[in-house]
């Protein structure tokens, strides 16, 4: 004997909601401990990045002032997890009682929605300007438990799907350029030191504004790859296997190249803004461009890496930049054009499954800006 099964209204929208914001706007869930009877979902990339269902009953503007009070709180958390500035929430709430009259109330940042059926929600203003492919959404053809497995079948193959996304983008992998980048870095020490030409190469591969001018272009590159003692060169290449290793598995080994080359000639550019007729050497430059990839990669994996950015990266920027205007002989300008570079590049190269295509466009154009900038101020503003 087939037994059928039976779903109310409310665990009907419910279901059809989730499946709308899972598998077509890719909202994930919210864990909150001690919050019940509501689903929060969020997604980062949408105007409204937080999504509430609400099926507990709100009986009156009481109920409905401690439910909004209860909100900001855990939104006010969130933001921080996740280093973002601005959060706009929406709240769906399936039992709002009649009594309730402030739910009305406009505030861009903290809407609500209230919703007996499905047709509130086709009829609903606030959704259609948010949301407006939800309606089309809300049709299917099952009913009952075979509705109830599609919606699950469907929510389950979209998480695996995402999950294995982030697994192979978190995937360790080998970092060869890394690796090479490092092996050059100590090769253009090791080998011009054992034939007593280091001095010799230092003057004429160093970063220097005025060779440079005349025409030695070259030294805008090879200047990254020398170094002055065996202390700036063991500081540099630790700093590189650490934060490279990690940027080339997530970036990939041609994206990774090209932010440590760019993040370099940014660096190099603005030593010869900033830095007069000095020389300058050491890959310090391109590690900082490193950084600043690495911050704008953990803003759109915030949710995984929000707080290693807090706690780790950014406070390791800012100690070393004042340890540069603090300790003399180091190249601070060179490490702020670096961490500039290296984080606009890295918008134009984009993060896969992340950026869209409009913001690789503004990141090659602020970057086309900035260098065509740097390289004005380095050889033409200073000529002047």
């Amino acid at each position: 004997m087939k037994t059928e099964i039976t779903l109310d209204d409310k665990n009907i929208i419910v279901m059809k909601l989730l499946h709308y914001f899972i598998t077509e706007k890719n909202y994930n869930p919210i864990i909150l401990q001690g919050v019940e009877n509501e689903i929060w979902l969020e997604n980062l990339n949408e105007d409204y990045k937080v999504i509430r269902i609400v099926s507990a009953y709100i009986h009156n503007d009481e109920q409905f002032a401690f439910d909004r009070f209860k909100t900001k709180r855990i939104m006010k958390k969130i933001k921080h997890k996740t280093l973002s500035f601005s959060m706009n929430v929406l709240s769906i709430f399936l039992d709002l009682g009649d009594n309730v009259e402030n739910y009305l109330e406009e505030n861009p940042n903290l809407l609500c929605v209230k919703v007996k059926d499905e047709d509130d929600l086709k009829k609903s203003t606030v959704i259609k300007r948010i949301f407006p492919d939800l309606d089309t959404n809300l049709k299917y053809p099952e009913k009952g438990i075979d509705l109830f497995v599609k919606i699950t079948n469907d929510i389950n193959k979209h998480n695996k799907e995402d999950a294995s996304k982030i697994e192979k983008v978190f995937r360790s992998k080998f970092p060869m350029i890394t690796y090479m980048l490092i092996a050059m870095n100590v090769i253009f020490y090791v080998v011009p030191l054992l034939f007593g030409q280091y001095g010799n190469i230092i003057e004429q591969f160093c970063i220097h504004g005025p060779s440079i001018r005349a025409g030695q272009y070259y030294r805008l590159i090879t200047g990254i790859f020398l170094h002055g003692n065996l202390l700036h060169l063991t500081f540099n290449c630790y700093a590189l296997y650490v934060i490279g290793g990690q940027l080339e598995s997530f970036l990939g080994k041609v994206k990774f190249l090209i932010i440590y080359l760019i993040g370099g000639l940014s660096g190099a550019l603005f030593s010869m803004i900033f830095g007069g007729n000095y020389a300058s050497i050491g890959a310090s430059g391109a590690i900082f461009g490193l950084m600043g990839s690495l911050v704008y990669f953990g803003y759109h994996y915030r949710v995984y890496l929000g707080n290693v950015i807090k706690s780790q990266i950014i406070p390791l920027i800012i100690t070393n930049l004042l340890l540069g205007y603090l300790m003399s002989g180091i190249d601070n300008s060179a490490h702020i054009g670096g961490l500039i570079g290296g984080a606009i590049i890295t918008v134009a190269l984009g993060i896969k499954d992340k950026s869209s295509t409009f913001e690789k466009i503004n990141g090659w154009i602020i970057t086309a800006i900035f260098l065509v900038f740097a390289i004005y101020m380095a050889f033409i503003y200073v000529i002047r």
